[in-house]
């Protein structure tokens, strides 16, 4: 294309500059790029322009790019030179941002616009260099006191505390991966070093030093290698098992562009640079997951990595697991049972199946075309073919143990596979069997698992109650326990439909009695416990149930404690219990119409017991207020499945609908958790966890709330419920919480603003329903205090200043309030506002109500809006006297202030007056 050509893209671009339509100039700059041969100098001046308009976009890595293209071109390039300071600098690159203004001032001594930013730069640079000696010098003295293994063992472990907080800064890391040996002599220290505070602190350094850049994680990866990182992950402490995932999570994050955020995303052009070693640290996790020598906490961890990074809005894995045998790996954890212990066994904890169940749901999940569904169904078949062509015993049990947890994780794969001709006629005569009481453990609790769906329940009720009732007598607890979860799981097939009963009446009240036995009985293991939780999980589905539970102090506090031990195997059994108990599950909607027709049609109709009516909701509500029950939701909130983060945050939604549990919440930890479930989780999770912080938001001081940087945190959840898909009352909710934080201050209401919250906002005001159209009129009012809102108020042509002052107008009090406080802050800020109050025809009639209005606060707003429109201009306060307004204030000045209520309004109209006095509308009364 010739050079004319990309000139007209040039000007395209330089019109759309001058428009501030920053994307549009960057298109067109770069057409006149892409279509330039060779590398004439006018390629320098369209790179240059460019890097002007990413920097108005605050895209200041890439205006860099472009300023080194252009100096590659044209060097020395004085506005190059200068753009590639400004996005230096904004990038925190203080060193090169210096060295840029100082060569434009040796060039140019005279260029007036660089010396602002040379003599700011200069300090930085100087004051950067000097805490960077103090920083070598301290680094320099801590090092010696930690590798003296001859030192004190305090002093040791105080200058190891030392070296992990400056690795946390960017100067101090810097100093520590590129000037400094210490990855290297941590490894070394770690090898020998019997000191845990000294050993777990040595590995939070390196964490922190992989948080900082992409360089310097590399630089770490060399000198330590993965390996090492899965070296110190094979641990059976706890403490040292999370910091190695963290560290490995660092990695992956710096790596990819993510952040340690629920809702982060990858930066996709990071990812492909880095795919060689990700993919690497990805495959050495995987070949990982079924190492038979590391610990069961390390196997955990690992996986949980993999589920937190294989998500296709992560890093989008999925597949390559699949092909590097991650599914085979994980049914092996998700079949490994503790009863057999061989040299070859793996070690498991507790929640290793759980989670490894969560993992094949989440890899399932990612499989969003049919040929990739195929070939994951296909490797499950392969594994389980592989075991029932092995003659023994022990295969067949493994193929119970991993379909059971297939029907946990990926449901309909776990269904298909049980299916099959002859699988469920095995666990059935798994489950009879006379003498091996592991094959009627694992058989009792894979019907457990397959009677999730009515047409499997019904078949197991058919063929297994009786199968069921028969273990139910057995000596041992475990298998007893197991066959009561199984019978109180048909037992509730139901639902929450008083009429359906599949066992005789007051069956499903005996069974709960028999779980709580088991929930208390002292000396019951953990295991027995989680049973006797998962089987009322499905009893109280009935309303008689729930009372007598709600009421037993003993098991509410058993259930509490038992979920605060962390083990990922309790969450469902006691989040569920803790559903029914609120009510918090999905209901149907109920439409008379459908009723009626299902009544002609002699259809069954659901109905809901007396016992679930809103008085006796609110009374067990309550009561697991009381009981502690959102320290068990903080411990729970760890799961990694979206079903169960779904159903916790049900129920902190329910807990948050009772003014008095709110400040609970809080104190116990809630908001946390809540924030990061109302950004990860399924859509209708996220939303019940956003209501919740809303709920919150309404009735607490947002300070005390939402302290720190939650308070901003918080914000895009209630901008979430700001959505049509949304019902009445959480867009209600969400507006007065929103309200209530914009009035934290300017960075609570530029966070508004950022997350598009101005726009739905605005929306809502014009909203039928008075509540709701209220709640936002007031949280604008709150947002109008910012000086960015007011100016799209005036900046383009709109009719937003004559809505506010129809909204004076309103009949219900509160709007009409919210309304003229917000005219009364948008006249005071901007003359335009002023100008364009004039555009409605009912301006004369909304000032004339709020000055003639009895209450003072109104009068107060109303003398304020006629101060600022005389103190705009004599122009505008002509045109505002040449209605009665002056009359009206002249009358208003008189009338006597018998309690000081009226002391302010008093003093704005007289300041009002003489202003008028000053203009010549008013005479002085001595001439």
């Amino acid at each position: 294309m010739d050079i004319t050509e990309c000139e007209k893209y040039k000007e395209q671009g330089n019109e759309a500059f001058k428009n501030n339509q920053w994307d549009e100039a960057v298109k067109h700059y770069t057409k006149a790029i892409n279509s330039v041969k060779g590398e004439p100098k006018e390629l320098a001046i369209y790179y240059k322009n460019r890097s002007a308009a990413y920097l108005k976009q605050e895209n200041f890595e890439n205006a860099v790019k472009d300023c080194d293209r252009s100096l590659e071109i044209c060097p020395n390039d004085p506005k190059a030179l200068f753009r590639r300071c400004q996005a230096l600098e904004s990038l925190e690159r203080f060193e090169e941002a210096y060295r840029d203004a100082t060569q434009i001032f040796k060039d140019d001594p005279t260029n007036k616009a660089v010396q602002p930013y040379l003599q700011r730069l200069h300090r930085i640079v100087e004051e950067r260099a000097r805490i960077n000696s103090q920083t070598n010098n301290k680094l320099e003295s801590m090092l010696k006191i930690v590798f003296d293994p001859s030192n004190d063992k305090e002093k040791r472990e105080t200058a190891m505390t030392n070296l992990l907080v400056l690795a946390k800064e960017n100067a101090g890391s810097d100093l520590m991966v590129n000037k400094s040996p210490i990855v290297q002599k941590i490894k070394n220290l770690l090898k020998m070093e019997k000191n845990q505070v000294l050993y777990l602190t040595g590995i939070r350094i390196i964490g922190e030093l992989c948080k900082h850049s992409e360089e310097k994680t590399k630089t770490i990866l060399k000198d330590v290698g993965i390996p090492w990182f899965l070296e110190i992950i094979d641990s059976e402490n706890k403490e040292v098992v999370n910091a190695a995932q963290y560290c490995l999570q660092c990695i992956l994050n710096t790596l990819s562009g993510m952040e340690n955020k629920t809702d982060t995303k990858p930066k996709q052009e990071l990812v492909d640079k880095n795919k060689s070693t990700i993919d690497t640290l990805l495959t050495c996790l995987t070949v990982s997951i079924n190492n038979q020598a590391i610990t069961g906490l390390a196997r955990d961890a690992i996986i949980e990595l993999l589920i937190r990074n294989i998500h296709y809005n992560t890093l989008s894995w999925a597949e390559q697991l699949v092909e590097k045998g991650g599914v085979r790996k994980l049914l092996d954890c998700a079949s490994e049972l503790e009863e057999y212990h061989y040299e070859s066994a793996m070690n498991i904890t507790a929640s290793t199946r759980t989670i490894a169940a969560v993992c094949l749901a989440r890899v399932y999940e990612n499989m969003y075309y049919d040929k990739a569904r195929d070939n994951f169904l296909n490797k499950i078949q392969e594994f389980i073919k592989d075991k029932l062509l092995t003659p023994d015993i022990e295969s067949k049990v493994r193929v119970v143990v991993a379909i059971t947890e297939l029907l946990r994780g990926p449901l309909d794969l776990g269904n298909s596979i049980i299916g099959k001709e002859g699988i469920l006629e095995m666990i059935l005569v798994m489950a009879n069997t006379e003498d091996d009481e592991l094959q009627q453990k694992v058989a009792c609790e894979c019907l457990i698992a397959a009677a999730s769906k009515a047409d499997k329940a019904k078949s197991i009720v058919s063929q297994g109650a009786d199968i069921l009732k028969k273990l139910y007598k057995s000596k041992n607890d475990h298998i007893k326990i197991r066959a009561l979860v199984g019978l109180c799981k048909l037992g509730s097939s139901g639902g929450n439909d008083a009429t359906v009963k599949p066992f005789a009446e007051g069956s499903t009240v005996k069974l709960a009695e028999a779980c709580r036995r088991f929930l208390l009985h002292p000396g019951k293991d953990k295991d027995i416990r989680k049973w006797a939780a998962e089987g009322l999980s499905y009893l109280t589905l009935d309303a008689e149930v729930k009372e007598k539970l709600i009421e037993d102090k003993a098991a509410l506090r058993a259930l509490v404690e038992l979920a605060k031990s962390g083990d990922q195997s309790v969450v469902y059994g006691v989040v569920t219990t803790l559903v029914n108990l609120c009510n918090a599950y999905e209901k149907q909607e109920v439409i008379p119409e459908m009723v009626e027709l299902a009544k002609f049609a002699k259809q069954h109709i659901p109905e809901e017991h007396e016992l679930d009516d809103p008085d006796f909701i609110t009374k067990r509500l309550i009561a697991l207020g009381q009981e502690n029950v959102t320290t068990a939701l903080v411990a729970l909130s760890k799961t990694e499945s979206p079903n169960s983060r779904e159903l916790i945050s049900r129920v902190f939604n329910a807990l948050a609908s009772e003014h008095d549990l709110r400040g609970v919440i809080v104190q116990q930890g809630g908001v946390k958790v809540l924030i990061q479930l109302a950004l990860n989780g399924t859509d209708k999770g996220k939303r019940q966890a956003s209501q919740a912080l809303a709920r919150i938001g309404i009735t607490m001081n947002p300070e005390v709330a939402f302290t720190g940087q939650r308070s901003l945190e918080c914000i895009r959840p209630m901008i979430s419920l700001l959505h049509q898909d949304c019902t009445g009352l959480e867009n209600f909710e969400a507006l007065m919480a929103l309200c209530n934080i914009a009035q934290m201050g300017e960075t609570a209401r530029q966070r508004i603003v950022k997350e598009g919250g101005f726009y739905k906002i605005e929306h809502y005001m014009y909203e039928d329903h008075e509540y709701i159209s209220r709640a936002a009129v007031q949280c604008m009012c709150n947002l109008v205090q910012s000086e960015d809102v007011v100016k799209t108020f005036y900046e383009s042509e709109n009719d937003r200043v004559k809505f506010v002052v129809s909204c004076c107008l309103d009949e219900d009090q509160d709007t009409a309030m919210a309304a003229s406080g917000m005219l009364a802050v948008l006249t005071g800020y901007s003359e335009k506002c002023c100008q364009k109050v004039f555009d409605s025809k009912n301006w004369l009639e909304a000032i004339q109500c709020l000055l003639a209005n009895k209450t003072p606060s109104f009068q107060y707003r109303g003398v304020c809006i006629v101060a600022n429109i005389v103190n705009a201009s004599k122009e505008l306060a002509s045109k505002l006297m040449e209605s009665n307004v002056l009359e009206i204030l002249m009358a208003l000045k008189l009338v006597p202030d018998e309690d000081g209520s009226r002391q302010k309004i008093i003093e704005v109209i007289e300041h009002t007056l003489k202003t008028c006095q000053g203009y010549g509308f008013i005479k002085n009364p001595n001439e």
